[in-house]
């Protein structure tokens, strides 16, 4: 029997521009939750997004910090599967979405292939993703980081 494979923290941004947005992102954090040797460690609040090189309605977003055993190709199929079982289509790039799961980190892992690069190329770019991310995981973006996306129109829903 192969040895298991040492648990990684992989930080997941979610997004939903379609529907009832909220309770697609709420959704996703618990089915995040459920995925095979995946455990939610912690997730931030929801924030409110205008889009950014998208199209549609404000998203709601939120971060989520995942302990995994999945390899970082394993956990990107079961974003896309819990993204198709969401109604999520393409029908063009950057078309609103009913649910949107980027892998942003994969532990220290950095991978360039054509399927993912991580970490994730836009990440620094966006304070839809930086944001939530500062409020859990507050060692992973800088002041700097911040400041460079303060221009960007964000912020946190009240909680429920």
């Amino acid at each position: 029997m192969p040895a298991a494979r040492e648990p990684v923290t992989a930080y997941v941004a979610l997004g939903a521009n379609l529907g009832d947005a909220q309770a697609a992102v709420r959704q996703a954090l618990h089915d995040l939750a459920r995925l095979p040797d995946t455990r939610l460690l912690a997730q931030s609040s929801l924030w409110r997004s205008a889009p950014v090189d998208a199209a549609g309605p404000d998203f709601v977003n939120a971060v989520a910090a995942l302990s995994t055993r999945l390899t970082a190709p394993a956990l990107l199929a079961a974003l896309r599967q819990l993204e198709d079982a969401a109604g999520r289509r393409r029908p063009y790039p950057h078309a609103p979405r009913t649910l949107d799961l980027d892998l942003l980190r994969y532990g220290d892992a950095r991978i360039d292939s054509p399927r993912l690069t991580l970490p994730h190329p836009r990440m620094a770019a966006r304070a839809f993703v930086l944001r939530p991310l500062a409020e859990i995981a507050p060692h992973l973006v800088g002041a700097d980081a911040l400041q460079a996306v303060a221009g960007q129109a964000i912020g946190r829903l009240p909680a429920d």
